[in-house]
C-alpha cells in the first residue's frame, strides 16, 4: 500500500478556478516550452499576415496545456480564498 501524496505539477489556486504556477520542475518545463510555442507561433505565423493560422496555433497550444494541467495538477474546484 502506498501512502504517499501524488506529486502535483501545478497546484490548484487558491482563489477561483484553476492552476497556479508550477511547482515542479516538470511543470516549469512544460510551462516554458508553452511560451516558446507562443513565441515561434508569433514568429511563424505573424498575426496580422496569417491570422488564422496563428488563431489555430494559440488555440491549440492552449488546449494541450490545459490537458497536462488537468492530467497532472490539483484538481480544479472554484475556491474562495484562505477563509
Amino acid at each position: 500500500m502506498n501512502s504517499e501524496k501524488p506529486t502535483y505539477w501545478f497546484p490548484a489556486k487558491t482563489d477561483g478556478w484553476g492552476w497556479g504556477l508550477p511547482c515542479s520542475w516538470q511543470g516549469w518545463a512544460v510551462l516554458l516550452a508553452f511560451i516558446a510555442s507562443i513565441v515561434a507561433d508569433s514568429i511563424l505565423f505573424p498575426p496580422p499576415l496569417r491570422p488564422f493560422a496563428f488563431a489555430v496555433w494559440i488555440t491549440m497550444a492552449c488546449a494541450i496545456l490545459f490537458a497536462i494541467c488537468f492530467a497532472k495538477g490539483e484538481r480544479p474546484v472554484w475556491r474562495w480564498g484562505r477563509r
